[in-house]
């Protein structure tokens, strides 16, 4: 209360998560409390007026702006005059789109004691994972590491998508550890997954269960491009582990591949089986399967198939 939540950033998940959090903790100061929400295009000296001012019912307000960046210019001097000073009663949340409009506002507010800046970070891959073990945390359950990147794989890089099914995957399993046989039991058929699990598969060198998961995925509906996308991200995880100097540590290795801790020990069981050289003619292979899907060859399912047999066969090779 009496300040000013100035809300930025690129992740628009987290931003709103910023806003409930400020709504919540109002209400919990003031059950009675009144909320509303209001555009920045819309916001005059006299809207913010009427937004702020005590009801019939109680004083304490939360206002929400969204699209701040859209504020007019004749409010911005009348919008920094009451930053300086908000009033005790009234929580007031500005919500930046991103993007360079409006930058200039910011920076004034920026320098303003009553306004604090909640700013969202785009994740890296490697940490989405990470993000995942949070939310079933806080629904007051554990994953482990590996079945939260497995769930990553199934659902992909949206938190949104993530949030809703760590809190789908904690209510159907109270009190227990979330292990990889349960979120696969939920995602598994997901087209992501199996496009991982196809291209895992051929990179150990396991020819028959690839063939049988590409065959489960093309039944399944999966995109043939999801699948050699699938390929091209683990030859490029092999290629940084096997090109990785000795005695590297396993969080920078992780850190250079892009990947999480739990696919490093995936990554190097593969590379057991690989060398430069080799890894040189599997990137090839993919680089023409893609083409091929993308629209050089009419028959997708022989091409992936072909792009299976010849993975696997490179890994037998290098192994043997």
């Amino acid at each position: 209360m009496g300040r000013v939540t100035l809300v930025t950033g690129p992740e628009e998940f987290l931003n709103e998560r910023t806003v409930v959090g400020v709504r919540a903790a109002v209400r919990a100061h003031d059950s009675e409390a009144e909320f509303s929400e209001a555009q920045g295009a819309d916001l005059t000296l006299a809207t913010l007026g009427e937004l702020a001012a005590p009801s019939l019912f109680s004083s304490t307000r939360c206002v929400v702006v969204r699209k701040f960046e859209d504020l007019p210019v004749e409010s911005v001097d009348g919008l920094l005059d009451y930053a300086s000073a908000p009033a005790e009663d009234i929580a007031l949340v500005l919500v930046h789109s991103g993007g360079q409009k409006g930058s200039g506002v910011l920076n004034k507010l920026r320098k303003l004691g009553p306004v604090e800046e909640v700013k969202s970070q785009p994740l890296k891959a490697s940490e989405v994972p990470r993000f995942v073990v949070s939310e079933v945390r806080s629904h007051g359950a554990r994953i482990e590491d590996e079945a939260a990147g497995f769930l990553v794989q199934a659902v992909g890089h949206d938190l949104r998508s993530l949030s809703a099914a760590s809190h789908q995957l904690v209510n159907d399993y109270p009190g227990e550890t979330l292990d990889r046989a349960r979120v696969e039991r939920y995602f598994g058929g997901r087209a992501e997954a199996k496009s991982f699990a196809v291209a895992d598969h051929a990179f150990l060198g396991r020819k028959v269960p690839a063939l049988e998961e590409l065959r489960w995925a093309m039944d399944g509906g999966t995109p043939p491009v999801l699948i050699t996308s699938a390929f091209a991200g683990s030859a490029r995880g092999l290629a940084r582990v096997v090109s990785a100097p000795g005695g590297a540590r396993e969080a920078d290795l992780a850190r250079d591949a892009g990947v999480p801790p739990w696919k490093l020990r995936t990554l190097r069981d593969q590379a057991r089986g690989w060398s430069p050289s080799g890894l040189g003619e599997a990137i090839r292979a993919v680089a023409r399967a893609d083409a091929d899907i993308k629209g050089a060859a009419h028959d997708a399912a022989y091409t992936l198939e072909r792009l299976v047999l010849t993975i696997a066969g490179l890994r037998e090779s290098r192994r043997d």
